[in-house]
């Protein structure tokens, strides 16, 4: 997602930097297929930058905002300057509130933001950016318009993890959902009823059986770095007086998913003629089941 949105940002003529100090030789790849140029530490970045968008696995976005704002703090004593920051990660409201919290103490104005959608340009709908706070401006300057397929910002209001909140309970079904499919099509292999199970699928849930077969084989790909992004929606639930103990669930089901061959794979790497009966072989070693 991240390099995605600074691909699209930098076709539409922003400047676009990022900070590759430390990160992997894939990350560096990545940035200098989409053109995002490297302003090396993270200090050169925040004395550049008018707004830091973090786009990253939700376990790493509190540590960052700490980072972040040192940065901040440094850096504004030595030139005054002081950049806009978007969290954009699939953090809960209560996260997302210490992220904000942490950074407008170092002095910086911050957006709370939840990316919804395939990044730019892999999908016919636009990503969609929602935005909350007192000042979400230079954030909704890159908005692509009411007929763009690229980007698109919608202000949500002056309140501080409703951008947030939008973002987890659309995830909550989403890839929820994803884990639900993936639980029963084990389930099924396990006991011997696939066969019957997908053809059962197939006639009377056609739009489901597809989805199941286009995704469950692929979910490896990105089960480690959605663990702690289904902790944050059962968090999210729980804040709001519901149950969260299905998205726990979901977390154990990916990081299930995350233990298995697949996941040692890339988007760039992954066997696409990797069938789902293949794929849920798979699986069932990891949850320590075997076919009867």
């Amino acid at each position: 997602m991240g390099h995605g949105v600074g691909r699209h940002l930098r076709e539409r003529g922003f400047e676009v930097i990022t900070a590759l100090a430390g990160r992997s030789a894939r990350t560096r790849a990545l940035a200098r297929q989409a053109g995002i140029a490297d302003a090396g530490e993270l200090e050169a970045l925040v004395a550049r930058a008018d707004l830091v968008l973090s786009i990253m696995p939700p376990a790493s976005a509190l540590p960052f905002a700490e980072r972040l704002a040192e940065t901040i703090q440094r850096t504004a004593a030595a030139t005054g300057r002081r950049p806009v920051v978007a969290d954009c990660n699939a953090v809960s409201p209560e996260t997302v509130r210490k992220i904000a919290r942490r950074l407008e103490a170092a002095g910086a104005t911050f957006i709370d933001a939840g990316i919804i959608g395939l990044a730019p340009g892999r999908s016919a709908l636009p990503t969609r950016f929602y935005a909350s706070g007192p000042d979400t401006a230079m954030l909704e300057a890159l908005d692509g318009g009411s007929g763009s397929d690229g980007l698109r910002v919608h202000r949500l209001g002056a309140k501080i993890g409703l951008a947030s909140t939008m973002k987890m309970v659309y995830a909550a079904i989403t890839k929820g959902t994803m884990t639900l499919h993936a639980s029963a099509l084990v389930a099924a292999a396990a006991s011997g009823l696939s066969e019957a199970f997908h053809a059962e699928l197939a006639e009377s849930q056609p739009a489901v059986w597809a989805a199941m077969q286009r995704m469950t084989p692929r979910l490896p790909l990105d089960a480690a770095r959605w663990v702690g992004e289904m902790h944050e929606i059962a968090a999210t639930l729980r804040g709001l007086g519901l149950p969260g103990g299905y998205h726990d669930a979901a977390a154990e089901v990916f990081s299930a998913l995350a233990r298995t061959p697949i996941a040692a794979e890339t988007r760039e790497t992954v066997d696409p003629a990797r069938t789902l009966d293949q794929a849920l072989a798979v699986y069932i070693e990891v949850f320590g089941k075997s076919t009867q």
